[in-house]
Order: structure tokens, then sequence, then C-alpha cells
């Protein structure tokens, strides 16, 4: 997100997903808090991967900055679905089904 490389969007949709996961942890009886967690997870990890893919530079235009930010984006996408499984199960502790 410091990089500038990757569109608003990317940096709004992350940040708000984590004001939301913040919200649930929070409230620890809402139930509909952590769904709209899970739920925003798993739409982002759609996003980051449609963003990353349009908005990866060439090779020629590439510095050690913005290798390190993709680099970055791409470690957080893979590290969504872990969050993702950490989720549901706090969602299933709370008495989701």
């Amino acid at each position: 997100c410091m990089n500038y490389m990757l569109p608003v969007s990317y940096a709004w949709g992350n940040f708000s997903v984590l004001a939301v996961g913040i919200w649930a942890i929070v409230q620890r009886d809402s139930l509909d808090a952590i769904t709209m967690f899970l739920t925003g997870l798993l739409l982002t990890i759609l996003t980051d991967i449609i963003h990353i893919s349009i908005f990866y530079p060439s090779h020629d235009y590439l510095s050690d900055a913005k290798r390190f930010s993709v680099g970055m984006a791409i470690f957080s996408l893979l590290l969504k679905p872990v969050s993702c499984y950490l989720v549901y199960r706090m969602y299933r502790e709370r008495g989701g089904e």
C-alpha cells in the first residue's frame, strides 16, 4: 500500500476489512460481526488476486521498493486463507452453523 503501485481500492478494501475485524474481536457476542469479517476476507481474496494480476508491473519498471511491495501483497494474499480458517473457527465457537 505504501508504494502506490496498487490502486487505492486495494488499500481501502483491506483496511475496511481490518476495521470490521477489529469490530468482530471487540464484540465477542456478535455473530453478525464475525460473519461480515469472514465475508470481507473472502471477498478481499478475490479482489487481491484481480488487483495483483492487473497492476503487476513489467520487469523493466520493477524497482526494489516495488518488488518488496508486490512481495508483501502476495504474502498477505497467501496468509488470508489461514485467517479465513481461524475466523471460521471463531464463527463456530460463537454458535454459527
